[in-house]
């Protein structure tokens, strides 16, 4: 964590959040999550980061994956510390883990517009369960360059509807540009219907290492920029602010 906190100073950042991901309620993959072991020795270690670092604002933040039959054993698990922002996510669709390079010939044996529609409806499911602080990434489902035949836009405006019913942001996230996808999570349109609806952005680079931290962000800050954001939501004991967009 230091050496991701390092790079974060280099590059100028005021603020690092860090966001591994929460346990899988329904399976054990050390190369997916953390072991339930594990979470308590993540987040110790980033609350002892917070202390130790005086020039820069260290985040304590999760992942949570979103499952329908696993949604009532990650509520108490959330509540027992007290993170700094909570991300909420879907990378199944049942059990396939769609968004893995091992699986993706489980694309061939869907239409792809009903897969669009399921990954929206279950990401929507996600924000009305009110768990969650951020929906984080909210277009994985192109991770491999699988697009839609048909105009995802409805989608966009049905989640949205959602999220901002229950006064949720989003994520912009810079990860996309390292896979075949080669665009944010989310696309432009997406972000364009979140502003016209008055929902609260803010901006991750899933770094999985330490050269990935701020990871195409002058881009990411200039796309929000045009789209007509002004503001950045960040986050403290889940409570949520906005500063200026620089």
């Amino acid at each position: 964590m230091q050496e991701y906190i390092e790079v974060a100073r280099q590059k100028g950042l005021d603020q690092v959040g860090f966001a591994d991901h929460m346990p899988l309620p329904h399976m054990v993959d050390p190369s997916l999550t953390m072991s339930r072991e594990q979470l308590p020795v993540y987040v110790e270690r980033v609350l002892e980061l917070k202390e130790e670092c005086r020039d820069i604002e260290v985040k304590l933040g999760i992942e949570a994956d979103y499952l329908p039959h696993t949604v009532s054993d990650l509520a108490p698990l959330l509540a027992s510390y007290d993170f700094d922002y909570i991300y909420g996510s879907v990378h199944f669709l049942d059990e396939w883990i769609f968004d893995h390079p091992d699986y993706i010939e489980e694309y061939d044996k869907h239409d792809i517009d009903d897969l669009y529609r399921r990954y929206f409806e279950v990401l929507g499911e996600a924000a009305e369960t009110g768990l969650f602080d951020i929906l984080a990434h909210p277009d994985l489902l192109k991770k491999f360059d699988k697009r839609p035949r048909m105009d995802p836009r409805p989608l966009y405006v049905d989640l949205l509807e959602r999220v901002r019913e229950k006064g949720m942001c989003y994520e912009v996230n810079t990860a996309g540009l390292r896979w075949p996808a080669a665009e944010f999570y989310p696309e432009r349109s997406f972000v364009e219907i979140a502003f016209s609806l008055g929902i609260p952005v803010t901006l991750g680079s899933d770094a999985h290492r330490p050269d990935q931290v701020a990871g195409a962000f002058d881009e990411a800050l200039g796309m929000l920029h045009e789209v007509g954001y002004r503001e950045l939501a960040t986050f403290s004991g889940r409570e949520r602010r906005l500063a200026p967009l620089g």
